[in-house]
Protein backbone atom coordinates (compact mmCIF):
# COMPACT_ATOMS: atom_id res chain seq x y z
CA UNK A 1 0.00 0.00 0.00
CA UNK A 2 1.65 3.06 -0.77
CA UNK A 3 2.16 5.92 2.06
CA UNK A 4 -1.11 8.08 2.53
CA UNK A 5 -0.94 11.49 2.21
CA UNK A 6 -4.11 12.56 2.71
CA UNK A 7 -6.55 12.38 5.19
CA UNK A 8 -8.92 10.05 3.08
CA UNK A 9 -5.84 7.94 2.48
CA UNK A 10 -4.89 7.91 6.29
CA UNK A 11 -8.36 6.56 6.78
CA UNK A 12 -8.35 3.96 4.21
CA UNK A 13 -4.96 2.56 5.36
CA UNK A 14 -5.63 2.29 9.18
CA UNK A 15 -8.99 0.58 8.31
CA UNK A 16 -7.86 -1.88 5.41
CA UNK A 17 -5.07 -3.06 7.54
CA UNK A 18 -6.83 -3.38 10.48
CA UNK A 19 -9.29 -5.08 9.27
CA UNK A 20 -6.62 -7.91 7.67
CA UNK A 21 -4.58 -7.58 11.06
CA UNK A 22 -8.15 -8.54 12.94
CA UNK A 23 -8.93 -11.61 10.41
CA UNK A 24 -5.37 -13.14 11.36
CA UNK A 25 -6.41 -12.39 15.30
CA UNK A 26 -9.21 -14.03 15.13
CA UNK A 27 -8.39 -17.09 13.79
CA UNK A 28 -5.67 -17.42 16.83
CA UNK A 29 -7.22 -20.01 19.78
CA UNK A 30 -7.04 -17.53 22.98
CA UNK A 31 -5.19 -20.56 24.70
CA UNK A 32 -2.45 -20.17 21.96
CA UNK A 33 -2.07 -16.01 23.10
CA UNK A 34 0.19 -16.48 25.86
CA UNK A 35 2.66 -18.58 24.43
CA UNK A 36 6.22 -16.58 23.66
CA UNK A 37 6.55 -18.36 20.48
CA UNK A 38 7.15 -15.44 18.46
CA UNK A 39 10.62 -13.16 17.68
CA UNK A 40 10.35 -10.08 19.99
CA UNK A 41 10.80 -6.37 18.78
CA UNK A 42 14.07 -6.50 20.52
CA UNK A 43 16.38 -8.96 18.83
CA UNK A 44 17.21 -11.70 20.78
CA UNK A 45 14.05 -12.05 22.79
CA UNK A 46 10.62 -13.53 22.05
CA UNK A 47 7.03 -12.49 22.40
CA UNK A 48 3.45 -13.92 22.70
CA UNK A 49 0.79 -13.15 20.77
CA UNK A 50 -0.51 -11.03 23.60
CA UNK A 51 2.47 -9.02 23.80
CA UNK A 52 2.22 -8.37 19.94
CA UNK A 53 -1.58 -6.57 20.31
CA UNK A 54 -0.11 -5.30 23.64
CA UNK A 55 3.01 -3.37 21.16
CA UNK A 56 0.05 -2.24 18.72
CA UNK A 57 -2.16 -0.78 22.22
CA UNK A 58 1.06 0.93 23.71
CA UNK A 59 1.95 2.93 20.32
CA UNK A 60 -1.90 3.53 19.86
CA UNK A 61 -2.02 4.59 23.17
CA UNK A 62 1.13 6.77 22.94
CA UNK A 63 0.13 8.41 19.46
CA UNK A 64 -3.27 9.57 21.18
CA UNK A 65 -1.17 11.05 24.59
CA UNK A 66 0.78 13.13 22.20
CA UNK A 67 -1.92 14.70 19.73
CA UNK A 68 -3.98 14.91 23.75
CA UNK A 69 -0.69 16.81 25.37
CA UNK A 70 -0.01 18.88 22.21
CA UNK A 71 -3.57 20.29 21.72
CA UNK A 72 -3.14 21.52 25.28
CA UNK A 73 -0.28 23.39 24.79
CA UNK A 74 2.07 20.83 27.08
CA UNK A 75 5.14 19.41 25.96
CA UNK A 76 5.07 16.00 24.53
CA UNK A 77 8.20 13.44 25.43
CA UNK A 78 8.71 11.66 22.14
CA UNK A 79 8.60 8.95 22.24
CA UNK A 80 7.72 8.50 25.87
CA UNK A 81 8.98 9.50 29.05
CA UNK A 82 11.99 8.21 30.02
CA UNK A 83 12.92 6.46 26.62
CA UNK A 84 15.20 8.04 23.89
CA UNK A 85 14.44 6.55 20.34
CA UNK A 86 16.76 4.16 20.38
CA UNK A 87 15.42 2.72 23.47
CA UNK A 88 12.15 1.60 21.36
CA UNK A 89 13.01 -2.81 22.59
CA UNK A 90 12.82 -1.40 25.95
CA UNK A 91 9.70 0.11 25.28
CA UNK A 92 8.56 -2.77 23.77
CA UNK A 93 9.04 -4.46 26.50
CA UNK A 94 7.07 -1.90 28.90
CA UNK A 95 4.47 -2.18 26.68
CA UNK A 96 4.25 -6.33 27.10
CA UNK A 97 4.49 -5.92 30.57
CA UNK A 98 2.11 -2.66 31.21
CA UNK A 99 -0.91 -5.61 29.54
CA UNK A 100 0.53 -8.91 29.75
CA UNK A 101 -2.04 -9.06 32.83
CA UNK A 102 -5.23 -8.76 30.08
CA UNK A 103 -7.04 -11.93 28.84
CA UNK A 104 -6.87 -12.11 25.17
CA UNK A 105 -10.17 -10.69 24.67
CA UNK A 106 -9.56 -7.11 26.48
CA UNK A 107 -6.71 -6.94 24.50
CA UNK A 108 -8.61 -7.30 21.45
CA UNK A 109 -11.45 -4.99 22.85
CA UNK A 110 -8.36 -2.51 23.60
CA UNK A 111 -6.67 -2.64 20.22
CA UNK A 112 -9.77 -1.83 18.58
CA UNK A 113 -10.41 0.80 21.13
CA UNK A 114 -7.29 2.57 20.71
CA UNK A 115 -7.42 2.65 16.86
CA UNK A 116 -11.47 3.77 17.20
CA UNK A 117 -9.77 7.05 19.19
CA UNK A 118 -7.12 7.62 16.51
CA UNK A 119 -9.66 7.50 13.55
CA UNK A 120 -12.11 9.81 15.61
CA UNK A 121 -9.02 12.04 15.95
CA UNK A 122 -7.59 12.12 12.31
CA UNK A 123 -11.21 12.69 11.64
CA UNK A 124 -11.48 16.04 13.34
CA UNK A 125 -8.87 16.98 11.05
CA UNK A 126 -8.35 18.40 7.68
CA UNK A 127 -5.81 17.99 5.00
CA UNK A 128 -3.72 20.74 6.29
CA UNK A 129 -3.46 19.51 9.80
CA UNK A 130 -2.26 16.20 8.77
CA UNK A 131 -0.21 16.90 6.25
CA UNK A 132 1.06 20.36 5.37
CA UNK A 133 3.49 20.72 8.13
CA UNK A 134 5.98 19.34 10.29
CA UNK A 135 4.67 18.28 13.22
CA UNK A 136 7.57 16.60 14.78
CA UNK A 137 11.22 16.94 13.63
CA UNK A 138 10.55 16.46 9.86
CA UNK A 139 7.10 14.29 10.18
CA UNK A 140 3.81 15.47 9.72
CA UNK A 141 0.96 14.57 12.21
CA UNK A 142 -0.38 12.42 9.63
CA UNK A 143 2.96 10.44 9.24
CA UNK A 144 3.22 10.24 12.60
CA UNK A 145 0.00 8.53 12.72
CA UNK A 146 0.19 6.24 10.20
CA UNK A 147 3.78 5.00 11.29
CA UNK A 148 2.48 3.96 14.50
CA UNK A 149 -0.88 2.08 13.12
CA UNK A 150 -1.34 0.60 9.37
CA UNK A 151 2.23 0.36 8.48
CA UNK A 152 2.54 -1.89 12.51
CA UNK A 153 -0.61 -3.60 11.56
CA UNK A 154 0.45 -4.70 8.36
CA UNK A 155 3.72 -5.61 9.99
CA UNK A 156 2.06 -7.40 12.92
CA UNK A 157 0.25 -9.56 10.26
CA UNK A 158 2.92 -10.50 8.53
CA UNK A 159 4.58 -11.65 12.00
CA UNK A 160 1.24 -13.81 12.59
CA UNK A 161 1.21 -15.23 9.02
CA UNK A 162 4.76 -15.94 9.76
CA UNK A 163 4.48 -17.68 13.07
CA UNK A 164 1.19 -19.66 11.89
CA UNK A 165 2.98 -21.49 8.83
CA UNK A 166 6.06 -22.30 11.82
CA UNK A 167 3.49 -23.62 14.45
CA UNK A 168 1.58 -25.32 11.64
CA UNK A 169 -1.42 -23.35 11.75
CA UNK A 170 -1.52 -21.49 8.54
Amino acid sequence: MAVPRTKAELLSAIETEFAKLERELDSIPPERFAEPSLDGHAKGTMMSVGDLVAYLIGWGELVIKWIERDEQGLPVDFPETGFKWNELGRLAQKFYSDYRALPPSELLSRLAGSKAALVALIEARDDQALYAQAWYDKWPLGRMIQFNTSSPYANARGRLRKWKKVIGAA
